[in-house]
């Protein structure tokens, strides 16, 4: 049987510089936010954990389960047409994340709940998401990268069955065949994620400060729209850049409508 040549490129500097410094955003950003927010405001930390079980009850269980589910139903309906799938994972991560901000300012922060520890409360929404999505994928992309440059990983690869081996160059093909800047997208993607969970937590927290349920329903809607928005101009073929821009100027819209709102006398309401 005629064995199949496997060539494994190299990873550049410059990828992997990139993917330095979105592992360092993905993690350290969150960390860096936590003290900063605590410094200045004197914020509950707990708020912060808060914000991050939260997230993976509501984001990585429970709407997980659900996409089994539905999807397990549909089959590829959803995903064969990219509107109803992007309408279909917007509304179910605006439901699950912003029902979850909700019940945790309602009931688990009910005793301390402030703007500070709402603040605070978004750091930890959006940092566990940057550290649980991106940050452990770099770490394994960094590593990875590592290995096959130092020519390690085929090595090991190599007492392996020739499917296997070939099953994995092809998983893996993309660190080295994608553009270099490719890797700094998802630091700058993660930057404007976690400003967006940020204003999102101040949004609910006016509505259960307030009782006012219009600014749920903005928070829902502005989740909505984000998310959909991402998966159909994604579907379409756009470029991330121009992706990142979009979702950057909405994101900048949103964040100084949020900040006036916060720098609001809020506890007299």
């Amino acid at each position: 049987m005629e064995t199949t040549l496997i060539e494994w490129g190299t990873i550049s500097i410059a990828s992997m510089l990139g993917m330095t410094i979105t592992l360092i955003i993905a993690v350290g950003l969150p960390v860096i936010l936590l003290a900063l927010v605590y410094k200045k405001t004197k914020a509950k930390i707990s708020s912060f954990f808060i914000g991050c079980g939260i997230f993976v009850l509501f984001a990585l269980i429970l709407e997980q389960i659900i996409h089994s589910i539905v999807l397990g139903i549909t089959g590829t309906f959803l995903t064969d047409h990219i509107i109803l799938y992007g309408l279909y994972g917007g509304l179910a991560a605006a439901l699950f994340e912003e029902t979850g901000r909700w019940i945790a300012m309602k009931f688990f922060m009910k005793k301390n709940l402030n703007k500070q520890n709402a603040l605070m409360y978004g750091v930890g929404h959006g940092g566990i998401e940057a550290f649980i999505i991106v940050g452990l994928t770099y770490v394994s992309n960094l590593l990875t990268a590592i290995m096959i440059n130092s020519g390690s990983l085929q090595t090991s690869l190599a007492v392996l069955d020739e499917g296997i081996q070939q099953a994995t160059y092809e998983q893996l093909k993309p660190l080295w065949e994608l553009p270099a800047w490719q890797f700094y997208m998802a630091g700058v993607e993660r930057s404007i994620a976690i400003i967006f969970h940020i204003a999102l937590s101040i949004l609910v927290y006016k509505a259960v400060k307030s009782g006012r349920k219009r600014f749920w329903l903005v928070a829902f809607l502005l989740h909505f729209t984000v998310d959909f928005l991402t998966v159909v101009i994604s579907g379409y073929g756009a470029p991330i850049w121009a992706i990142e821009i979009v979702l950057l100027m909405m994101v900048l819209f949103l964040a100084l409508y949020v900040r006036k709102l916060y720098q609001e006398d809020m506890e007299e309401i």
